[in-house]
C-alpha cells in the first residue's frame, strides 16, 4: 500500500482551484453590490424632478413635498420643481416647506401651472421663497394676506362699505403712491391682533423677496391689501422670474441660470435634462384623509361611540377595539391641524352632560345643554379659516343630533336592561311556578320549566297544587304554596 506523508497534490489542486472560484465569485459579487450601489445612487442624477402641490396646502402636501426635496437630494437631481395650483392653505404647513426650501441643497423652482392655475395665498410664500419662480401664462400669484383673523373687519379690503379692490398696475409711481395713501390700513383698526399677524406675514414676505432679490414694495401690497397678479405682470414687476408654457421651455429659458445654495453659486444645466415627475404614495394618502378636517372630526366622535358603547356593555370588544383605532386615528389628523382646545374640551363635556342626562334626568337642561355645549366646540374645533379646512355646519348638525340620540336612547336602553329582572339561568327560575305531579310531604316530583323536577317542600302537598319556586338546589327545587 502506498502511504503519503504530505496531502496528497491533487488534493492541494482542487483546493486552490476551489479557492480561486470562490474569490472569482466573491469579485463578482463585490462589483455588483458597487454597480447596483452607484446605480441606487445614481437613480434620478441627471434628472430634474417634478412634485405636484395640486389644492389646499396641508400636511400631507408639505409632508410630499418636503420628502420629495430629501429625495432628490440624496439621487443627485439637478433641479426640483414645485409643479402648483392652490388656493392657499395652513401656515404651519407654508412655513415647514419654507424652511425646507429654504434650506435645500438642490435648486427648487415653484412653476404655477398649468393654465388656469393659481399661487394664492400660502403659494405666493412659497414661490418667493424659491430659488426660480415661474409661472404658466394664464395663471395668477397674490391675495397673501393672513385668514387666521376670522374674517375682514370694518374698512378692510372685501367688507361692507370698503372702497373697491384696485389691481396693482403698471401704472405711473405717483398714481401708485395716491392709491395706497387712499387705502384703509390694518394699523387703524383697534384690533391688535390684527395688526401683529398683518405685520408678522408682511415682515416674512419681505424678508423672502430680499432674500430672492424680488419686489418688496408689492410683497406688503399683496399682504396687506390683497393684492394679485396675472403672468405678465408678475414677470415686469419682478415677483417671479420666467413666464413659460410648458416645463420643456421652462427648462429651456432657466439653462444657465445661477442660483445661490448655501453660500456657493450653482449654475443650472437643465435644457436637455430628463423630467421625473415624483408618484404619490400611502403615506400621502393617509395623510390626505386624516388630516382632512372632516374626517378627522368624525373619526374623534366615532371613537367616542365606540368607548360609549363598550362601558356600557362589557366584553363586546368591538366597539372599543374600532373606538381606539378611530379615537387614535383622529386625534392623530387634528394634532396635525391648527385645533382649539377649548373648544376639544367643549365637545367632550357637551357628551358628558347627554350622559349625564340619561342618570339623572333634569327634565333636559343638561341634555340640552350638552347639545348646546358639543355644537359649539365642534364650531370652534378647527382654528383657521383657510380655505378647505372648515368644518360644515350641516356635518355639525348631524353629528350633534346623532350623538343626543345615540345617548339619550342607545345609553338609555342599555341600562334599563340592565336594571331588569333576570329571565334565564339560576336566577331566572326564582319565582317562576310548579305544578305538584304526586302527594307528598317532603319531596317529590312537580313539573316546572317544561319538564319533571325534583322538588322539596316544608309542608304537605297535594297533587294538581300550584306551587312557586324559591331556591334551586343543584336538580332539587324548593317550594312553597301560591
Amino acid at each position: 500500500m502506498r502511504r503519503f506523508n504530505g496531502t496528497h497534490p491533487g488534493l492541494i489542486g482542487g483546493r486552490l482551484r476551489l479557492l480561486g472560484l470562490a474569490a472569482l465569485l466573491l469579485g463578482l459579487l463585490v462589483s455588483l453590490g458597487a454597480a447596483l450601489n452607484d446605480n441606487r445612487g445614481n437613480a434620478g442624477r441627471g434628472e430634474v424632478w417634478v412634485v405636484d402641490l395640486d389644492g389646499a396646502v396641508g400636511p400631507a402636501s408639505a409632508n410630499l413635498v418636503i420628502r420629495s426635496i430629501s429625495a432628490a437630494e440624496e439621487a443627485g437631481a439637478r433641479a426640483l420643481i414645485i409643479r402648483m395650483d392652490t388656493p392657499g392653505g395652513l401656515d404651519q404647513a407654508m412655513r415647514d416647506m419654507v424652511k425646507e426650501i429654504l434650506g435645500a441643497n438642490v435648486p427648487v423652482i415653484t412653476y404655477v401651472a398649468p393654465d388656469g392655475a393659481r399661487a394664492a395665498s400660502a403659494g405666493t410664500y412659497i414661490a418667493y421663497a424659491s430659488h426660480i419662480a415661474a409661472m404658466a401664462p394664464a395663471t395668477n400669484i397674490g391675495s397673501a394676506t393672513p385668514v387666521t383673523m376670522g374674517g375682514p373687519g370694518p374698512g378692510s379690503p372685501g367688507s361692507p362699505g370698503a372702497p373697491p379692490e384696485e389691481p396693482a398696475e403698471d401704472a405711473a409711481e405717483d398714481a401708485a403712491e395716491d392709491d395706497r395713501a387712499e387705502r384703509p390700513r390694518p394699523e387703524q383698526s383697534p384690533d391688535a391682533m390684527t395688526r401683529k399677524i398683518i405685520n408678522d406675514a408682511v415682515a416674512y414676505l419681505q424678508g423672502l423677496a430680499e432674500l430672492r432679490g424680488r419686489n418688496v414694495e408689492w410683497a406688503e401690497e399683496t399682504v396687506r391689501y390683497g393684492a394679485n397678479l396675472r403672468a405678465s405682470q408678475a414677470l415686469e414687476m419682478n415677483v417671479i422670474d420666467v413666464v413659460a408654457v410648458d416645463l420643456r421651455s421652462l427648462l429651456e429659458q432657466i439653462d444657465g441660470t445661477s442660483v445661490t445654495l448655501h453660500g456657493r453659486t450653482v449654475t443650472l444645466q437643465v435644457a436637455e435634462a430628463g423630467i421625473r415627475t415624483v408618484e404619490t404614495d400611502w403615506m400621502y394618502g393617509l395623510l390626505s384623509i386624516i388630516t382632512n378636517p372632516t374626517v378627522a372630526y368624525g373619526l374623534l366622535i366615532f371613537g367616542i361611540y365606540g368607548l360609549i358603547l363598550e362601558f356600557y356593555n362589557p366584553g363586546m370588544v368591538f366597539p372599543s377595539v374600532i373606538g381606539i383605532i378611530c379615537l387614535l386615528l383622529g386625534a392623530y389628523g387634528l394634532q396635525m391641524l391648527p385645533i382649539s382646545y377649548a373648544g376639544l374640551a367643549l365637545i367632550v363635556v357637551g357628551i358628558g352632560m347627554m350622559i349625564a342626562e340619561v342618570f339623572t334626568p333634569t327634565l333636559g337642561i343638561l341634555g340640552f345643554a350638552g347639545v348646546v355645549a358639543f355644537v359649539m366646540g365642534s364650531i370652534m374645533l378647527i382654528d383657521t379659516d383657510a380655505p378647505g379646512y372648515q368644518l360644515p355646519l350641516s356635518l355639525i348638525a348631524a353629528f350633534a343630533v346623532t350623538t343626543a340620540g345615540l345617548t339619550i336612547f342607545t345609553i338609555g336602553a342599555a341600562i334599563k336592561a340592565r336594571a331588569r329582572t333576570v329571565v334565564t339561568g339560576r336566577e331566572g327560575m326564582i319565582g317562576a311556578t310548579a305544578e305538584a305531579m304526586e302527594d307528598f310531604e317532603r319531596e317529590g316530583l312537580v313539573w316546572a320549566f317544561g319538564e319533571r323536577w325534583h322538588a322539596r317542600s316544608d309542608v304537605p302537598v297535594h297533587k294538581g297544587d300550584k306551587l312557586r319556586v324559591t331556591a334551586v338546589d343543584g336538580l332539587i327545587l324548593s317550594v312553597i304554596a301560591e
